[in-house]
């Protein structure tokens, strides 16, 4: 799901919504979200999951064309675990 196909989805289902306010709504919450994990917070959405960061050290990668060794610089990625509730959501069709 793209994020118009949510924005849609959720003015579909709140028709005393604006588009353009669903809109806004979705965006602001990402935008949050990217905020705080940009600043090294951690956002937790209780039952869905957690968006963290985690620090990935400098290494020695290699080019797969070529076989040369190359530095990798370290970084700061994100990071999402699965909440127990959308977990178990998703497997319940596995029983």
């Amino acid at each position: 799901m793209t994020k118009s196909e949510l924005i849609a989805r959720l003015a579909e289902k709140n028709p005393h919504l604006y588009q353009r306010d669903v809109e806004r709504i979705v965006t602001t919450i990402f935008d949050e979200i990217a905020g705080a994990l940009a600043r090294g917070d951690r956002v937790e959405l209780r039952g869905f999951g957690a968006f963290s960061v985690k620090s990935r050290d400098a290494r020695q990668g290699r080019n797969p064309r070529t076989g040369e060794q190359v530095a990798v610089d370290g970084k700061v990625v994100p990071f999402f675990k699965t909440g127990k509730q959308l977990r178990e959501r998703l497997n319940a069709g596995d029983e």
